[in-house]
């Protein structure tokens, strides 16, 4: 079992969770959360580089079993890139997001007490 974790951009969520339900993958988890990694949303404010405090972005996290672990990661990038051919300025790239992949020792379903595989 693994839990995929991904960060992505406010405006994919829809595209991603589209995605993710046309590929057979329903059980996700969603967080609003702030942060920043290349993209820091630098500005310029009167003659003055300011840099913002956080960036709004997108957690999900899922837990699947192995043979969906390539199907999830797939989807999710595919949904949530962006078009090059789409942004106006090669710096909007930036900022698409990250997945982790992280093994998963266990997981209980709280109502039947399923364990493992058959609580996912």
């Amino acid at each position: 079992m693994k839990l995929i974790t991904a960060i992505i951009r406010e405006t994919k969520l829809d595209q991603v969770r589209e995605a993710l339900i046309q590929n057979e993958i329903e059980r996700i988890t969603v967080s609003r959360v702030s942060g920043h990694g290349r993209q820091r949303g630098e500005e310029i404010y009167r003659g003055r580089k300011v840099v913002p405090n956080l960036i709004p972005k997108i957690k999900l996290e899922i837990a699947v079993n192995e043979a969906f672990v390539d199907i999830t990661v797939n989807t999710i990038i595919e949904a949530a890139k962006s078009n090059p051919e789409e942004v106006k300025d090669p710096s909007e790239l930036i900022g698409d997001g990250k997945i982790w992949i992280t093994h998963l020792e266990e997981c209980i379903r709280i109502r039947t007490e399923e364990r493992g595989s058959d609580a996912i």
